[in-house]
């Protein structure tokens, strides 16, 4: 029994990442799950086993992106000094960014979809990073924690429009 479960547990991983992918590719509105299904190297049908529509799979993939964002940004909460807190937490989602652009992509695509669920799913995700970065900026005695977490953000969102668009000049001091 738990061999199966682990299995379970590892093709729901291996589908996501298969959506990730997709989804980061195509588009969301474009891939269809025959798409994700072949990525994933299994039928069609076994993921909704798993996912019972698309938009399902979308949720679950930007849980995996948020997840990381958030675990990597408590890991340099945790651990960087003061002094190296808003620096450490760049160079973590720099880390994100180049070892998985496609969840970057997927995120930034999820801003244009209007289905509310996906809507909610990214304010949590926007919610709990902010959360983090701001307690952190204050608890680091930071000048202006509000400010400096809103420009922290702003240049995140930066990063990724120069990722995805190719043009690294955007990011130029």
């Amino acid at each position: 029994m738990v061999k199966s479960d682990t299995t379970s547990v590892n093709r729901k991983t291996e589908i996501i990442s298969a959506a990730i992918e997709v989804f980061a590719e195509i588009g969301y509105y474009r891939a269809t799950t025959a798409q994700v299904a072949q990525r994933a190297n299994i039928s069609q049908p076994y993921i909704f086993r798993f996912f019972a529509t698309k938009e399902a799979l979308l949720l679950a993939a930007l849980e995996v992106s948020w997840t990381r964002i958030i675990d990597s940004f408590r890991l340099v909460v945790d651990s960087a000094s003061p002094e190296r807190l808003e620096t450490s937490l760049s160079g973590a989602y720099e880390d994100i960014m180049k070892s998985y652009q496609n969840e970057t992509l997927l995120q930034m695509q999820a801003l244009t979809i209007q289905e509310e669920a996906i809507r909610e799913s990214m304010r949590c995700g926007f919610r709990e990073v902010r959360h983090i970065v701001l307690e952190a900026f204050r608890s680091a005695g930071i000048h202006n924690p509000e400010e400096r977490t809103l420009i922290f953000l702003a240049r995140g969102m930066l990063c990724n429009i120069s990722m995805a668009v190719g043009l690294p000049e955007l990011m130029e001091e």
